[in-house]
């Protein structure tokens, strides 16, 4: 491979990618994007089941609630380049998007190829050369400046040298889609420090888990976090249950706060509420009337009545109820406990999923090696970070695709006059 020049490399071909070349190369830098896989865009295709939430519609008051460890950092890039912008971006190179719930913005197609190749297509229209299967193995460091990048191409490698290098490589979420953390390893290499990485947005392995739960989905429930005893947070809405134990959108708003626990050794535990809308004396109310007026029925039947069946093997097993016994046999402290469980059913949080089912990667660049007003690294004259190898994360609804553009769209736009 020849040696060739640029003023801006860009290396991994995700939306934080492909935005930061489009807007340096619409700065008038000449640039190159680097992506190891055989198509940008691969993590991006797969989001949201394959719809895409590409943002929300929440000004920056409500959007920076939702953002971790510190939204102060975002905040310029987020004004910069605002969900506001990005919708209209979208708009206006062909992709429409349309709202769903939560102030969620989606492709109106529901299809996450469409936001993809908008994107693509948007990055080579303003002159971004974009080169797959092509390997960065090493950035060349000479004092306080990166002086090119060791690609491998095949069974060819090289150099590639440029002003500025943009690293947007993504975290270790959904690995086969190429997030292997190689930008944490350049970060270390170049004297960054970096905040561990661990999954997030991502479910929970939970003990004594009942085979006829998989496939599960439970709405309008209330689930609580424990930490060593106390209920840390708590979130009301949709938990799908898999084959070891829970995830779906409750659980993935708690797991930022359950994998920190876990990982410091606390005791976590879930605690579901199947009836979050009754109190409990209007619970132990239904249920004695469905006792007394039904009193040759059997627990099955009664069950039946509070949830749905595939959920009553394993909350029989839990309370410990014999479903084809009589109603009118349950002790007192049977329907107590019932009631108890149907507000209060407790989990043990045994491991957390890993990056193979994460939809986001916490941890990454350290904030503090990093310029906030820029993206520019404050080790590395000439080095820009964007996107989630940055130690920035936030809950689902399109906090974190936001993230990315944003990070993106700044580091482009400022490597491109700061070579």
């Amino acid at each position: 491979m020849e040696q060739q020049s640029y003023d801006v490399v860009v290396i991994g071909g995700g939306p934080a990618g492909l935005m930061a070349a489009g807007q340096a190369a619409k700065g008038g830098a000449r640039v190159l994007l680097l992506e190891k896989m055989e198509k940008p865009a691969r993590k991006l295709r797969i989001t949201g089941k394959g719809r895409c939430n590409v943002t929300n519609t929440r000004p920056w008051d409500e959007f920076s609630a939702h953002v971790y460890p510190d939204a102060r950092f975002f905040k310029a890039a987020f004004y910069n380049f605002p969900n506001t912008a990005l919708i209209d971006f979208f708009e206006r190179h062909g992709l429409s998007l349309v709202p769903e719930r939560g102030d969620r913005m989606y492709p109106s197609s529901q299809n996450a190829w469409d936001v993809a190749d908008a994107l693509i297509q948007w990055a080579e229209r303003s002159g971004v050369e974009i080169r797959c299967h092509a390997e960065v193995l090493q950035l060349k460091q000479t004092g306080a400046r990166i002086e090119a990048v060791v690609v491998k191409q095949g069974r060819h490698t090289g150099m590639i040298t440029a002003k500025t290098f943009v690293v947007a490589t993504g975290g270790l979420s959904y690995p086969a889609t190429g997030s292997t953390g190689d930008g944490f390893r350049f970060a270390r290499d170049t004297g960054h420090a970096v905040v561990p990485q661990r999954p997030s947005l991502v479910g929970v392995h939970v003990a004594n888990h009942h085979p006829t739960l998989c496939g599960l989905t439970l709405r309008n429930v209330k689930l609580a976090l424990m930490i060593d005893g106390s209920v840390s947070d708590e979130e009301f809405g949709e938990l799908l249950f898999n084959e070891t134990g829970v995830e779906g959108p409750v659980m993935l708003r708690l797991s930022r706060k359950a994998t920190d626990a876990f990982l410091q050794h606390k005791k976590v535990n879930l605690a579901l509420n199947l009836k979050p809308a009754l109190t409990t004396p209007q619970l132990r109310q239904r249920i004695f009337r469905e006792i007394t007026e039904n009193r040759h029925n059997t627990v099955d039947v009664l069950l039946r009545k509070l949830m749905p069946a595939q959920l009553i093997p394993a909350f029989a097993a839990a309370v410990g109820l014999i479903p084809n016994r009589r109603v009118a046999e349950l002790r007192q402290a049977a329907i107590d406990k019932t009631v108890f469980f149907l507000q209060c059913w407790k989990m043990s949080v045994t491991a957390i999923q890993g990056y193979e089912r994460a939809v986001i990667t916490a941890g990454g660049v350290s904030l503090d090696d990093i310029d906030h007003k820029t993206m520019r690294s404050r080790k590395v004259g000439n080095l820009f970070f964007a996107g989630e190898v940055i130690d920035l994360d936030a809950d689902t609804g399109g906090y974190n695709l936001q993230i990315a553009f944003s990070t993106g769209f700044l580091a482009g736009k400022m490597a491109a006059v700061n070579g």
